[in-house]
């Protein structure tokens, strides 16, 4: 079992400048890299693969100690490496017909991470008080927020380092072992749709509310970003409100990040068996009506956080088709057609009324506890006939 743990770092001013100066070389690898495929394919018809451009590129940083040599030599690899994944990506899809998108030439704003391994070039550890940091081949060691223990038995196995706006992260890739210890049996079952006006509404009746982060910072976005665009463009001050725009969309992602925390560990809790709509947000998010509120909900994320949770403690969530689950009725099956206006669930079959998410919600627990080939059909099928209201 793979786990991420993520941790802010401390550096100094001069750490700073040298780990801007180790991303800075590491960009310039890169479009070299990408720049030294195109060449080779243009001269010869034939492409170059990891392995002739690792053996260029570390004659290219023994010969230059104070640029290129900077750079530790597995992070050197691991460059390569992404470039080269990125090179067999764009042949994947354009073998199956889809839309290839040709690796690109990355510009200071869309590079942000170095990667290296652990124990090569950089290392965790630990003074006479018990204080940890984080040491990094020519930056030296930063102070880190040591905020989560890891775990006595954890391997680590790959590291890294991340800028984001003007703060450095280090993430540590963690090999942990199945202890085979779970939580204890709740004999509790329970569904799930995710919507827009509510983050969630549950089978038990709950609906959990959408505090809409981002929509509550967009008048404090626009001042600042009215403010930047009335600036000299490139100049200190603006480079400033810029900074400051990052900040604030950090902190949104770190209040949306929060509570979904919050929300899953609830659920993984109480629960010894989720199911979810299996619904891909990508129709709302290229919908320019609900993709700010599809984004600023984060349904991907939210998923997310409870499949790898729900594997570490030791229950299932069951992903079903829900298609049908807002129509139909969750107490007698029959089809009640209704509109995204209507808000509430009237069955005129046999009088059930409740909120249309939860009415879903109940019906995608009751697909999941189907079997396995009747909830992965297309469609739902239910016992009634459609009723007409």
């Amino acid at each position: 079992m793979y786990r991420t743990y993520k941790y802010l770092l401390r550096p100094y001013t001069e750490q700073v400048k040298s780990l801007d100066f180790l991303l800075w070389q590491s960009r310039l690898v890169y479009n070299a890299a990408l720049q030294q495929r195109i060449n080779t394919y243009k001269e010869t018809g034939k492409g170059v693969g990891y392995g002739a451009q690792w053996s260029h590129f570390r004659n290219v940083r023994h010969d230059n100690p104070d640029t290129l040599g900077k750079l530790n030599a597995s992070s050197l690899q691991h460059l390569l490496r992404r470039l080269d994944k990125s090179f067999a990506g764009f042949f994947r899809r354009l073998k199956i017909g889809e839309k290839p998108g040709f690796p690109r030439y990355k510009g200071s704003s869309r590079f942000n991470s170095l990667e290296y391994t652990y124990n090569d070039g950089c290392k965790l550890r630990q003074d006479e008080k018990g204080r940890k940091s984080f040491y990094v081949q020519n930056v030296g060691e930063m102070r880190m927020c040591y905020h989560r223990a890891i775990p006595t038995d954890a391997e680590i196995k790959h590291i890294v380092l991340k800028r984001v706006g003007e703060r450095w992260y280090v993430c540590l890739m963690l090999k942990l072992p199945d202890t085979g210890i779970h939580q204890v049996q709740t004999d509790q079952q329970i569904g799930i749709d995710v919507g827009l006006k509510n983050l969630a509404a549950l089978s038990t009746g709950e609906l959990i509310e959408n505090p809409h982060w981002l929509r509550e910072s967009l008048a404090k976005l626009r001042r600042l970003q009215r403010h930047a665009s009335r600036q000299v463009k490139g100049s200190n001050h603006q480079r400033k409100t810029y900074h400051q725009i990052a900040r604030l969309h950090e902190h949104v992602a770190n209040q949306r990040a929060d509570f979904l925390h919050k929300i899953s560990n609830r659920l993984i809790a109480g629960n010894d068996l989720i199911a979810i709509e299996n619904l891909s947000p990508r129709f709302m998010n290229r919908n320019r009506h609900l993709s700010l509120s599809s984004h600023d909900a984060g349904f991907g994320l939210f998923r997310q956080m409870l499949e790898y949770k729900a594997e570490s403690a030791g229950i299932q969530v069951i992903a079903v088709n829900a298609s049908n689950t807002t129509q139909a009725c969750s107490e007698c099956g029959s089809i009640v057609p209704k509109g995204l206006s209507v808000r509430v669930h009237a069955c005129p079959n046999c009088g059930l009324v409740l909120d249309r998410d939860i009415n879903a919600a109940r019906n995608i627990l009751t697909m999941a506890l189907l079997p396995p080939l009747g909830r992965s059909g297309q469609a739902v099928t239910w016992a009634v006939a459609p009723c007409v209201a």
